[in-house]
């Protein structure tokens, strides 16, 4: 079991509770015709988010993973990269951490989040200023 978050491209994903959990179940299938290890795939937005958040929580595979890192390090994070989604999965232990850091660098680049291990599945768009909103609430 992993602490689950999410970015998305806020363009890309419906605006009204209802319909962005049926996108979300939809772009989770992981039905793209690419790899879901590489960035080079995502909107700018999310390959700008990706390249900083892998500074703090280094990526599990793919091309910017690293053979450096024992495999019990819990920063290692398992990421599946989307056209218009990155989902993380990380270690329990680094939930708080994650959380934080997912949270300012989505407002950093201007992407929304989602909490997919919360009980009310939070989502949050960018407002425009940078800073962040909450959409939606259970």
């Amino acid at each position: 079991m992993s602490y689950d978050l999410m970015v998305f491209a806020p363009e890309a994903a419906p605006k009204d509770r209802e319909a962005f959990m049926e996108w979300y179940d939809s772009q989770s299938e992981w039905e793209e015709e690419h790899s879901y290890d590489n960035p080079e795939v995502s909107a700018p937005g999310l390959r700008a988010w990706f390249l900083e958040m892998i500074q703090s929580f280094p990526a599990m595979n793919g091309p910017f993973s690293s053979d450096d890192l024992p495999e019990d390090e819990a920063s290692v994070t398992d990421y599946s990269v989307g056209q218009s989604v990155i989902y993380a999965a990380f270690a329990w232990s680094k939930a708080e951490q994650a959380y934080e850091a997912m949270f300012s660098l989505a407002a950093k680049h201007g992407v929304g989040f989602f909490n997919a291990s919360s009980e009310n599945a939070e989502v949050w768009l960018p407002d425009g200023k940078g800073a962040l909103s909450l959409t939606h609430t259970a």
